[in-house]
């Protein structure tokens, strides 16, 4: 398939399932289960830092647009994929990254996948939370949101990667 086809489907798959179903999931305690943060990770290796910005801020934006959060997702989103090319050098591989392959769980291997995606959301979730608080005596509220937001997103993103690869079901 086409990268930029594959690219923009995704784009808008990932647009369309948080805001028409994610969006709409109420767990209570602070948990937001956010799953378009896995656009960013599966864009591919080679990408541009302006196109990964471009596309960050246009996913984060259009869900804002949709779920009244006035940028919360676009910031936060933009940080996540400012920082996607700092944390893929921190763990890169001795030989570097193939561009044939996709930086995801079945092409990169768990652990690989585990720390850079579970860093990545990190970035993202406090980076939101941070902003939507928005009262530094508030931290302690603000890491709990983080951490029990993340598990549930990176559970569900592992669910929602684990459906959609072509290795899985051919397996």
């Amino acid at each position: 398939m086409n990268k930029v086809l594959k690219i923009s489907l995704r784009f808008f798959l990932f647009w369309i399932m948080q805001v028409l179903v994610f969006n709409q999931l109420e767990f209570g305690y602070g948990i937001h289960m956010m799953i378009y943060p896995l656009f960013i990770m599966l864009l591919p290796f080679d990408i541009g830092i302006f196109s990964l910005l471009l596309l960050g801020f246009g996913l984060g934006i259009l869900i804002d647009a949709f779920s009244d959060t006035f940028g919360l997702h676009a910031s936060s989103l933009l940080m996540m994929a400012y920082f996607r090319p700092i944390i893929f050098a921190f763990f890169s591989q001795r030989e570097g990254y193939d561009p044939l392959k996709e930086p995801s769980l079945f092409d990169m291997g768990t652990r690989w996948f585990v720390l850079v995606y579970g860093s990545l959301l990190l970035i993202h979730h406090f980076w939101f939370f941070l902003i939507e608080i928005f009262r530094i005596n508030e931290v302690l509220w603000i890491l709990q949101n983080t951490f029990v937001s993340i598990i549930f997103s990176f559970s569900a993103s592992i669910l929602i990667l684990t459906l959609i690869s072509k290795k899985f079901r051919s397996k």
